[in-house]
């Protein structure tokens, strides 16, 4: 199936490993010019050397820190360009009220929350003037699946879902498409470190975590790679038609009687 992405400009953020590294061999291997965003100079390098090694591919990198202000700028200087633009940086901590400070809440949101609404702020203006561009957001199942031992997690992403619908549907007049992804558990560093903060919280003990993935379904947790090709059939134009939809790919979690 030719998803007509060869030559599309991609920019993904926090896409130096997990979701974000797997999405850049998918839309490379899609022939996309593919640029990579990650929080250090060192995290970029490790991940365009990852990518060269074992994929043959080569993918230009920048190091910025999108809960600061001054690198959420600098990102905007270059998404005038980019056809497709993928948000997935952010890593919230899990966690109830007690357990987040205040600093530790607003850094979270910084970074996730508002660091997706001022990149789709930022690329919105260059896509809506050529009627063409799409924007994908990666979410989080615990936006419509809320717990409490990740409280700042589920209230953000719940945000961050309304926010991809009602945008979604405006810029559709436009010929602009903004969608999003709301992963399960995914085989990543930072869900491991979720789930570490759930048996702490749960059992008085960080080591137990293993035992809170034994129900998940199929056995299992999502793989990165399973995530990217969703990420890219939504951003091609076997898609064309969908517009302010965020996909829910947790196996059918959301929907099994436990």
């Amino acid at each position: 199936m030719d998803l007509h992405l060869k030559g599309k400009r991609v920019l993904i953020t926090g896409g130096t490993r997990g979701i974000g590294l797997a999405c850049a061999i998918a839309f490379f291997g899609e022939g996309a010019h593919v640029t990579i965003i990650g929080s250090s100079p060192e995290s970029v390098a490790r991940a365009r050397n990852f990518l060269a090694r074992e994929h043959g591919i080569n993918v230009a990198g920048m190091h910025l820190k999108l809960d600061e202000r001054e690198d959420q700028k600098a990102l905007g200087e270059h998404l005038a360009n980019v056809d497709i633009l993928v948000n997935n940086a952010g890593a919230i901590p899990g966690g109830g009220l007690e357990s987040l400070s205040d600093e530790a809440w607003r850094k979270a949101w910084d970074l996730k929350v508002h660091g997706y609404i001022d990149a789709t702020r930022s690329a919105l203006p260059a896509m809506l003037e050529r009627k063409s561009g799409v924007i994908v957001n990666i979410i989080g199942i615990a936006g419509v699946m809320p717990r409490y031992d990740y409280l700042c997690g589920s209230v953000g992403n719940a945000a961050l879902i309304t926010f991809t619908q009602a945008v979604g549907a405006e810029c559709a007049k436009q010929g602009v498409r903004v969608l999003g992804v709301n992963p399960g558990p995914t085989e990543t560093d930072r869900v491991m470190t979720l789930y570490k903060a759930r048996a702490q919280q749960r059992f008085g003990d960080e080591s137990r975590w293993q035992e809170l993935l034994n129900d998940l379904p199929f056995g299992r947790a999502t793989r990165p790679e399973e995530i990217a090709d969703l990420v890219v059939f939504l951003a091609s134009d076997r898609a064309s038609y969908l517009s302010g939809v965020v996909v829910d790919a947790d196996g059918g979690a959301r929907f099994a009687n436990h």
